[in-house]
Order: C-alpha cells, then structure tokens, then sequence
C-alpha cells in the first residue's frame, strides 16, 4: 500500500513543510544508499504526502554530496507518483527579482562530478527528456502561485551548475548570452531521476539574487541573502500547500510510462544482480 502520492523537496531555507497533520518519520533504505535524511509523512489538504529536506535538516549536505538516487528511489519505494520540488537560485535575467519564483521548463547541464541515472551495471536504457517536466506538475505549482498571490513565472531555463562555489562573472555572462533563467545546483539530477523512476516532476525556484553578472551584486550581503531565503521559505510553503490541494487526482501524463520503451538491453542478457536492484522500476516491464 503507498504511503504518499505526492512528494515534496525543500531546498535551501524550506526544512519543514507547515500544515502537515498524522507526522510520522521514516528512514527508506535503498540500494543507492541513505537518502538526505529521513522522510516526513503526513496529511496534507486531505492528500498522503512525503517530505524530504534535500540537503538534510541543518543544512549538512553538498549539492555535490546529495545521494539524488537515494533520494528518488526512496520516493518511489513510498508510493509517491509527483514530486513537488522546492530550491533557491540566482537569476540570470533583470526580470527574475529577489522573492520571485520560476517555474522553468528546460535545462543546461554544467554538473561534471554526479551520477544522474539509475541504470548501468548491465542494463541500458534511455528515457526522453526533451520535456524535462511534468507540464501538468508545472502548471499547478504556476497556478498555487497565483491563488497565494506570490509572483510565479511559467516556463523558462534553469542552468544546473556544480557548485559549491557561484559562478565567475565569464560564466554569469555566457549563461546570460544562451537566453537562461535561473542559476542554481540541484535541480536537474532529480528531473532527469524522476523520469527513469517514472515520477511526475517540477521545480519550483525561488529567487534569493541576482548572479554575479548584476552590477549591484558585490553590495549584496549575506544577512540580505538569508533575509529572502526565509521571506521566499513562508512563500513556498503556502505555494506548495495550495499546489497539493489543486493537483489532479489522477494521472493523464506520459510521465508513468516513461520506461516502456526506454530498455534496450536485451531481457535475457540482463545481469541478476541488476534486475534485482531495480526490480522497483523495471518489474512492470520484465
């Protein structure tokens, strides 16, 4: 039986989701190893949800050190079918202010230190990602926006970068020369996780400040930093609640089916000890 349908991510400054009732926490072994820290689960407008801080509570985990395997695995072990992923990013465009959120829609992969797929080990398989988000995930996350009275902006290009250091100012300004976004440093493993594990998924970003191609940047502190980090935290939180209450009961995405024509190692020359491994992803196809 699933113990959550609906997944939740918090990024930097969201630890907690608000509003939860029935709290219970769980710890979810995978064969990728301990996710971020254990999952919260709980009731929310009347929907099973799992929440997960990313970067465990207190904030003690690297975007680099993220098990983002472990993380979606554990996902999909508790039932969960979208995930509602919150993370604080700079902007790349005038337009995107600090407290502003963006829901993008594409990816760049500037990320060279991570695993990103589930597969290997004797098993090839190769999911679409030309459409890296659930448009109907997407689309919810823009209206609770708009419901909360919180700027959401529909659509646009996040450049996942591998961090932890921000960029240099070269590389805020070719980023801004390819027509980005936002910048920020975990995002696209889980979009790319979610699909091979057949989850629905959207990233919500919140905008802290502007990157360091900004001529204001340098007068920006840290205490102003962490000021918009808790302002956009309340934000997200009442965004993502109105999210859950607003989602479709029902599935009518490609996203659950993302698998079905993605293998192409051929079934009897997959190794046992692979299969078994994702046996919760590949047995509804083997």
């Amino acid at each position: 039986m699933s113990k959550a349908e609906i997944g939740i991510i918090g990024g930097s400054g969201l630890y907690a989701m608000p509003g939860l009732s029935n709290i219970r926490e769980e710890r979810v072994t995978t064969p990728f190893g301990e996710p971020s820290d254990a999952f919260i689960l709980g009731d929310l407008e009347g929907r099973k949800v799992a929440f997960l801080a990313r970067h465990g509570r207190g904030h003690r985990i690297l975007p680099s050190e993220l098990n983002f395997r472990a993380n979606i695995y554990a996902m999909k072990a508790l039932g969960v079918e979208r995930i509602l992923s919150v993370s604080a990013v700079g902007s790349l465009k005038e337009e995107h202010k600090p407290t502003d959120f963006v829901v993008p829609d594409q990816f760049i992969d500037r990320t060279f230190a991570r695993v990103s797929t589930f597969f290997g080990e004797g098993i090839v398989a190769h999911v679409a990602f030309g459409d890296p988000v659930c448009a109907t995930v997407a689309d919810t996350f823009t209206s609770a926006c708009k419901a909360v009275g919180v700027v959401g902006k529909a659509g646009g290009t996040y450049v996942c970068m591998e961090g932890p250091q921000f960029s240099t100012r070269a590389e805020s300004n070719l980023y801004r020369s390819w027509g980005a976004d936002v910048i920020g440093m975990t995002n696209l493993q889980e979009a790319k996780l979610a699909r091979e594990a057949e989850i629905c998924y959207a990233t919500m970003a919140m905008v802290t400040d502007y990157d360091c191609w900004h001529e204001g940047h340098d007068d920006v502190t840290i205490d102003q930093i962490v000021a918009v980090l808790h302002q956009n935290a309340e934000n997200a939180a009442k965004v993502v609640r109105a999210a859950v209450a607003a989602m479709p009961e029902t599935r009518t995405c490609g996203c659950g089916e993302a698998l079905k024509f993605a293998i192409l190692t051929d079934r009897k020359a997959i190794p046992a000890e692979a299969r078994k491994k994702l046996a919760l992803l590949l047995d509804k196809y083997l």
